[in-house]
């Protein structure tokens, strides 16, 4: 039970296929009370309930700083603490970069980087009441490759941004025990990539996968549990790639 006693929001967690249902998932099996905020608040509690009894499913705009300041005035009356973030919650546009307008720029940095430092700014007030607090942000391969995949450059610089601010937050928030890290996943099966593959892309993409698979939502939340736990406990800052050996260093 690595994180019995903690309680830990997850962030777009509704999807049934998704990573962040996957870690909501994991996280309850391993103790923690789990927050599950998704902008659909029947889908947000239809996840937390396939959790199990105790847990917790809220509608959030991780856009919106009133929406999310909602969201956790809840959390905290409800269980008076937060101690894991998982800044999931994310979307994607596969187009080329003369292709992306000026709103589709704006949504996809939205969602993915705005929205990323907004619930981290949410949260880091009580994780530093508590002097301890571990916050995952989930970047990708593409910020770390140039995209390839499906996302476009927008979405690559979203990603890549969030391997900055995790940086900076870790070097930031370390003296109060909060620990700040990064994933980054490669191509993951879901909901958002089940339609974009057929057999031929497929084959090729796993050709070029040196453990000769796609990734699951499961292999995601797995490493997510233990940047959660106090296992990593003396990781901070640090980007833990999820790919297979899709890319390697």
């Amino acid at each position: 039970m690595l994180l019995e006693n903690k309680v830990a929001i997850i962030t777009g967690a509704a999807s049934q296929r998704g990573i962040g249902r996957a870690t909501a998932a994991c996280f309850a099996q391993h103790g923690a009370r789990v927050v599950v905020l998704d902008l659909d608040p029947e889908a947000a509690q239809a996840s937390a309930l396939s959790c199990g009894e105790g847990h917790l499913g809220l509608a959030t705009d991780v856009t919106d700083p009133l929406s999310i300041r909602r969201a956790v005035d809840q959390i905290l009356a409800h269980y008076g603490r937060i101690d894991v973030l998982v800044n999931n919650a994310g979307i994607t546009q596969p187009v080329k970069t003369l292709e992306i307008g000026l709103s589709d720029y704006n949504r996809i940095l939205d969602v993915n980087l705005r929205g990323t430092l907004l619930m981290s700014q949410a949260v880091i007030p009580t994780m530093q009441q508590q002097q301890s607090g571990s916050i995952i942000c989930l970047s990708s391969v593409s910020a770390q490759r140039g995209g390839g995949i499906f996302g476009g450059p927008h979405y690559s610089a979203a990603k890549a941004g969030v391997l900055g601010l995790t940086k900076a937050m870790a070097r930031e928030f370390g003296p109060d025990q909060i620990r700040i890290n990064a994933l980054t996943p490669g191509l993951i099966q879901t909901d958002i990539t089940g339609g974009l593959l057929q057999d031929e892309r497929r084959h090729a993409i796993i050709d070029g996968i040196p453990l000769g698979r796609l990734g699951t939502a499961s292999d995601v939340a797995s490493a997510a549990l233990f940047l959660a736990s106090d296992l990593s406990g003396y990781l901070t800052g640090i980007t833990l790639d999820v790919n297979g050996g899709m890319l390697i260093h």
